[in-house]
């Protein structure tokens, strides 16, 4: 038995949800999100809470359960404070700068990095180090963050790169001089 999906979920005042079928509309002061779920799953809304309920003790249902209350909860608290995950940039030379709607990275390339932020998403870059990507959807402010990380995964052996912020890098031993010349 699932018992994350038996919890309801209690609608926050100035949240409006709308229910169609298998579509959830979620609007609130930060935005409006829609996502369409299995048609299986049974959502409603009752006394100011929603309630999703499967039709079978299925292995489908019982995991497709918990899934869609935990992604119908994260867009409540998506469209009410929103997410954001922050990124710092460290290494000689490398810095990042906010153009419009362009990330641009200086990475230690022959060129710079632009990356066209995707409509939902904003991005802030402090100090030249310090990335924070914002916005309604958990999933796309992830895959975003996740994105940006990709451009220089930090090194492990001196630590240069793009890393999330309180993420611990296991670093590496390089190469040492034994002493030995080689000869006799």
């Amino acid at each position: 038995m699932s018992r994350v999906g038996e919890k309801p979920i209690v609608i926050p005042a100035g949240v409006k949800v709308l229910v169609n079928k298998n579509a959830v509309t979620v609007e609130g002061p930060k935005g409006k999100l829609v996502k369409v779920f299995h048609p299986d799953m049974q959502i409603e809304v009752v006394d100011g809470q929603l309630l999703v309920k499967r039709p079978s003790d299925d292995r489908l249902h019982r995991s497709l359960h918990g899934l869609t209350r935990t992604l119908i909860n994260n867009m409540m608290l998506g469209v009410t404070r929103g997410f954001s995950k922050a990124l710092e940039v460290s290494g000689v030379g490398y810095r990042a700068s906010v153009e419009g709607r362009k990330l641009i990275l200086q990475l230690g390339y022959s060129q710079p990095v632009v990356y066209e932020v995707p409509p939902g998403i904003n991005v802030e870059v402090e100090k030249q180090s310090l990335i924070t990507v914002r916005g309604v959807d958990k999933w796309l402010v992830g895959e975003v963050a996740a994105k940006i990380r990709s451009f220089r995964e930090p090194d492990p052996y001196k630590g240069k790169g793009i890393r999330y912020v309180g993420e611990r890098i296991r670093f590496k031993v390089g190469k040492t001089g034994t002493g030995v010349t080689g000869g006799k």
